[in-house]
């Protein structure tokens, strides 16, 4: 039988070719429904991300988040280690982070209560398979002990997988959007 990793390996690399050609046929807009949960939240610290290689786009709906209150976008601190998020505005000087994502030049750090997570593929569960350093894991393990925090994938539909070989430390998503639907999920 296949060692774990070598399950994971396979899925990423299924999940990744999904996702680029998703990606290459998108059109504008694919983050029209994200922006329509996030008016719920106004004002909630929220954390996106800055997207790289063919991830979908948040930018977008981080933006009109942001003209509401706090939004921020991970740094990568040191391998093995949580998440820390700094504030980020549209517009405002941006720094070449960890793994080619661009993070604020400088750093004004926030605990989000919501997060939008990126991701290499998705299950129907709320299962999620992300690059496989576990940096959303920890760091979602570690909010979600101190208070309710809401995991929020974001993705292509085309991106979505069945029997994702996920472990007990991978931390379940509470909703997934696409660009086409929104799905929730109860714990």
């Amino acid at each position: 039988m296949m060692e774990l990793t070598a399950i994971k390996d396979l899925a990423r690399k299924a999940g990744f070719a999904r996702r680029k050609e998703a990606y290459t046929m998108h059109k504008p807009g694919v983050a029209g429904h994200l922006s329509e949960v996030l008016a719920g939240y106004r004002g909630v610290p929220l954390s996106g991300y800055m997207p790289i290689r063919t991830e979908i786009d948040p930018l977008a709906s981080m933006a009109e988040a942001a003209a509401h209150g706090p939004v921020a976008v991970p740094v990568i601190m040191a391998a093995g280690q949580p998440l820390k998020f700094s504030r980020w505005q549209p517009e405002a000087p941006l720094r070449d982070g960890p793994f080619g994502a661009k993070v604020p030049e400088v750093d004004d750090f926030l605990e989000p209560e919501i997060l939008i997570v990126p991701l290499v593929a998705f299950d129907a569960q709320g299962g999620r398979l992300g690059y496989g350093g576990g940096f959303y894991d920890r760091t979602l393990e570690g909010l979600r002990a101190k208070r309710p925090t809401l995991a929020i994938g974001f993705a292509f539909d085309a991106q979505e997988a069945e029997d994702l070989p996920l472990e007990p430390t991978d931390q379940p998503l509470d909703m997934l959007i696409t660009e086409s639907r929104v799905l929730q999920f109860t714990r």
